[in-house]
């Protein structure tokens, strides 16, 4: 599995979601302009020992991501997904692309991915999920379809 994060802002989620691709195998995909600077202590921290296990990717943009990964399926998060993530079969070479905590994905990427977008189900009153803690929903649903392959 491929996780992407498009402009992330928060030190801290990245690097909780780093730990979390290092624990699963995901490959992590950064976009930038990045919100802080990867030696940032509260990035190196939440990823505690796990950085030797990550195998992790920047691109200077999210065309530049969908150019060296063609035809690959991309599925995109969003609080305006008109599906809900497990309505889609996620094979073991997909790309789940999460927006920056503030804003969430651009409009644009939304908008021509329409049909891939996807969102996790929450109350109506609220905004969001912790970028993290949706990664990590919507990562273990795409592995527990591929039967946790390769995990204990």
């Amino acid at each position: 599995m491929h996780l992407v994060l498009v402009e992330p802002e928060i030190p801290s989620n990245t690097g909780n979601v780093a730990r979390t691709c290092a624990v699963t195998g995901a490959h992590l995909h950064l976009v930038k302009p990045l919100g802080f600077s990867v030696d940032d202590k509260h990035l190196k921290r939440a990823g505690l020992d796990y950085w030797h296990l990550l195998d992790i990717h920047y691109h200077d943009s999210f065309d530049e991501v969908l150019d060296a990964y063609p035809g690959q399926q991309f599925y995109f998060a969003t609080t305006k997904g008109g599906r809900y993530y497990t309505d889609f079969h996620y094979g073991p070479d997909d790309f789940l692309v999460f927006g920056r905590e503030t804003a969430g994905l651009p409009a644009e990427i939304r908008n021509r991915f329409r049909e891939r977008c996807i969102r996790i189900p929450m109350l109506n009153e609220a905004r969001s999920l912790n970028l993290a803690n949706s990664v990590a929903i919507v990562l273990y649903e795409a592995l527990r379809q591929n039967g946790f392959a390769g995990m204990k």
